[in-house]
């Protein structure tokens, strides 16, 4: 497998909201914007392709860490859908329907309705993945990251919740192997 640098957009307003964004946008907060410019300094000098998602926060983080008209989208990158959950804050979900969470962690991915569920990002983060050519630097979101590393990593479904994506933060997938790269500063 090629080399990964992956990286999660900024925190967003919903973010410290604790809202489920799926295909919605929220603007990223200064913290937010910080950690981009440090993801910035983590990737300069990489050479790679350039790629974000086409939600906004993440093309927003994505000009912040490589420059306006520096990168591409792909819609592979995008967000897994979370249907008419998108908005909504998670601590109220999870108090309105305790047994759709029940389950292993991120499990309720798969509950979410009119969502996409965690299948469907495997099949499209693999579709990604084996099409790409050569190392890539990557602007995305959480729960696509996180199954991006666990198909390239060729680990099973139930490890998708492990380990971080900590926003801020670059997680290198090289050599059978994930490693994260925080930034001095990064001290939370």
């Amino acid at each position: 497998m090629t080399p990964l640098y992956l990286m999660r957009h900024g925190e967003t307003v919903w973010n410290a909201e604790g809202r489920l964004q799926g295909a919605l946008h929220a603007p990223l907060t200064a913290r937010g914007r910080q950690q981009a410019r440090w993801q910035a300094e983590l990737v300069a000098g990489i050479a790679g392709q350039r790629l974000s998602s086409p939600q906004g926060r993440a093309r927003q983080t994505a000009r912040l860490v490589f420059g306006a008209g520096a990168f591409r989208t792909d819609p592979l990158l995008a967000e897994i859908g979370i249907g008419t959950w998108a908005g909504r804050r998670l601590d109220d979900l999870q108090r309105q329907a305790p047994a759709l969470f029940a389950g292993p962690p991120l499990a309720w991915y798969d509950h979410c309705p009119g969502g996409e569920g965690l299948a469907a990002l495997a099949l499209r983060c693999r579709r990604f993945l084996d099409a790409l050519q050569g190392p890539a630097l990557i602007v995305s979101h959480g729960i696509t990251l996180r199954m991006l590393r666990l198909v390239a990593l060729d680990l099973p479904p139930d490890q998708l919740a492990e380990g971080e994506m900590r926003q801020g933060a670059v997680h290198v997938v090289r050599g059978g192997v994930c490693h994260s790269l925080r930034h001095p500063k990064d001290r939370d």
